[in-house]
């Protein structure tokens, strides 16, 4: 049974799950699907082409949808694609993706949490189990891993990619590719080690925190450009899922990933 406040507006167009519940004023578009369980808050719309999975909030002043904001943008059918279990708080926006592009699509994971104000633009991904903080922007194609947090008011350019379970200091430009598994801050953005806490909370243990340690220390401090870094790391280390996740990233980078702090002052992003 949903609970339809009669000031919304839902396009019959729209498809519901069960046990919806929308607020007076929200706007759902035509086209637009919402799974089991969701809850439209008073004020947030949805647009067109825009797929929800269940268990999902929305807020008030939250827009899922719009068109992107990319002049290469034609009016085109393009998708948001949107997980279970999704927070997104006042006032984000998220919007579909664009053709030109090659993908045509937004996506966003599973039991992620968008904060308010955050800007999601045309094409990105992003993982499961994300945070992104208040007034968090990730231009157009912006790629990030599963488990990521970046920090309050920090800025991806676009094409960037962020690794699983990197940890972003707030107000960070983010203008290299970000390896999985670290901390990074600064002005210029930079490697401030690995993110133990993230890493400990989420069940890795200790020998392989240590591993990952171990291998951000050859490549970034062994005295090595990157890509010799990378090869001593492959021919040193044995094979792991971690190891061979941060070789793959950093040899796929296309931008270059962060270089390490020169600071001796401690990063705090607890």
């Amino acid at each position: 049974m949903n609970k339809i406040h009669p000031l919304a507006t839902v396009s019959p167009k729209a498809v519901l799950g069960d046990n919806i519940e929308i607020g007076p004023y929200a706007f759902i578009d035509d086209d637009v699907k919402i799974g089991d369980g969701c809850k439209i808050l008073p004020h947030a719309t949805i647009f067109k082409y825009v797929t929800m999975g269940s268990n999902c909030t929305v807020y008030p002043g939250a827009v899922v949808g719009a068109e992107p904001q990319d002049l290469k943008f034609d009016g085109e059918v393009t998708y948001v694609e949107i997980g279970d279990n999704v927070t997104i708080r006042e006032c984000a926006t998220i919007n579909r993706g664009t053709k030109a592009s090659g993908k045509g699509v937004t996506k966003v994971g599973s039991n992620t949490l968008i904060m308010s104000y955050v800007h999601i633009a045309h094409d990105c991904n992003v993982g499961s189990h994300c945070i992104l903080v208040s007034y968090v922007g990730i231009a157009g194609e912006t790629e990030v891993g599963d488990w990521a947090i970046l920090g309050g008011g920090a800025k991806a350019h676009q094409f960037s990619r962020i690794g699983a379970h990197a940890m972003i200091g707030g107000m960070s430009r983010i203008n290299k590719d970000i390896p999985p598994y670290v901390l990074c801050g600064r002005e210029p953005i930079s490697f401030c080690g690995v993110n133990i806490v993230g890493l400990r909370r989420r069940g890795f243990d200790s020998d392989v925190i240590r591993n990952i340690k171990d291998i951000y220390e050859t490549i970034y401090f062994g005295g090595f450009n990157i890509s010799d870094g990378c090869a001593r790391v492959e021919a040193g280390f044995p094979q792991s899922p971690e190891r061979d996740y941060i070789l793959d990233f950093i040899r796929s980078s296309k931008r270059g990933i962060i270089k390490a702090s020169t600071s001796s002052e401690k990063l705090d992003l607890e």
